[in-house]
């Protein structure tokens, strides 16, 4: 007899617990949908959470991302290390959903019980961090995932926001000094706790080191700052450079936890998810009020110019209250 497909975000949260991919997937779409439920299961994985480090992939389309990934995920579970990987793509102009799928990506792990692999959709949002991965995180890190990999769509310089997401961050670049002053203009120079050259099998990889030495030392970080971005050369197509990569992370983590850089980015996430959260609270308020006989009143006065929208605006919330 076929199991019964439970849609209970508390049954699927205990299934997926126990291993149940199909239950972590549906969770995961539900938090992609938003809404109450997406809400409920946010409360469950919040409880259950809060150990996971997560690590940002970014850089500029084209720079082996994926690959990179993958590789360092193979070096990972060869420690024994359980990893969830967040792929954020870009959106699907017709379903809304990630264009590239989830075997197509890293189709190496996709037998592995120790890996969970998951294609989340931008859906318009800049940065190429999806709304919905902050919950994802989460939810990973509840189910047994210590360590959950986020690789981001290449966008140009709102990719710095995984950094707002990511214990550690890593920006990927290839041999060549385009790409060395992209990731200056980007501002990823900035955010970037280890740089990897991938593809560095190609000329120019002691050109790029270079470059970016030089902007590192031009930069604060650089020259009096705790922590100097360490430059990794990979060639991830053939999985070299993963464990050197892999051996830099865990170096940057130590040091984030000894510092308390951990600590503090975390506190900022916190602190920018809680004032996001607020702003989809209040704009659901709104809209609870819009088309009623107060709205309608509010926006008359508006359109009089008897009335500007920050009072209107204002009221309004007031009347969202009662």
């Amino acid at each position: 007899m076929a199991r019964r497909r439970t849609t209970d975000p508390s049954e699927l949260f205990v299934l997926a617990q126990g291993g149940d991919r199909a239950a972590t997937a549906r969770l995961l779409s539900f938090i992609e949908d938003g809404g109450q439920i997406a809400r409920e299961i946010g409360k469950l994985a919040f409880d259950a959470g809060g150990a996971a480090v997560t690590v940002g992939i970014t850089g500029a389309p084209g720079a082996g991302k994926s690959t990179l990934t993958s590789c360092l995920v193979s070096t990972m579970r060869g420690e024994g290390i359980n990893v969830g990987v967040l792929a954020i793509d870009p959106s699907s102009p017709f379903t809304g959903g990630a264009i590239l799928g989830d075997r197509v990506r890293m189709g190496d792990h996709a037998l592995d019980d120790g890996v969970f692999i998951r294609s989340m959709a931008t859906r318009g949002h800049l940065g190429g961090l999806a709304q919905a991965t902050p919950e994802a995180i989460r939810l990973l890190d509840a189910i047994g995932f210590p360590w959950v990999l986020v690789e981001t769509v290449g966008v140009g310089q709102v990719e710095v926001e995984i950094a707002g997401a990511a214990d550690t961050t890593l920006v990927v670049v290839n041999p060549g000094w385009g790409d060395a002053v992209q990731a200056n203009k980007a501002g990823l120079m900035e955010i970037a706790d280890i740089f990897v050259i991938n593809k560095a099998d190609r000329s120019g990889v002691a050109e790029t080191r270079r470059d970016l030495d030089q902007m590192l030392d031009m930069g604060s970080r650089g020259i009096d700052g705790d922590w100097r971005p360490p430059i990794v050369p990979t060639i991830a197509a053939e999985g070299e450079g993963a464990e050197e990569l892999w051996a830099a992370v865990k170096r940057h983590q130590q040091h984030a936890i000894s510092s308390g850089e951990r600590a503090e980015r975390r506190r900022r996430r916190l602190d920018a998810e809680l004032v996001r959260m607020a702003g989809v609270l209040v704009q659901e308020r709104a809209q609870r009020v819009q088309g009623s006989n107060a709205y309608e009143q509010l926006r008359e006065e508006v359109e009089r110019r008897a009335l500007d929208p920050w009072t209107a605006a204002e009221r309004l919330l007031d009347d969202s209250r009662s």
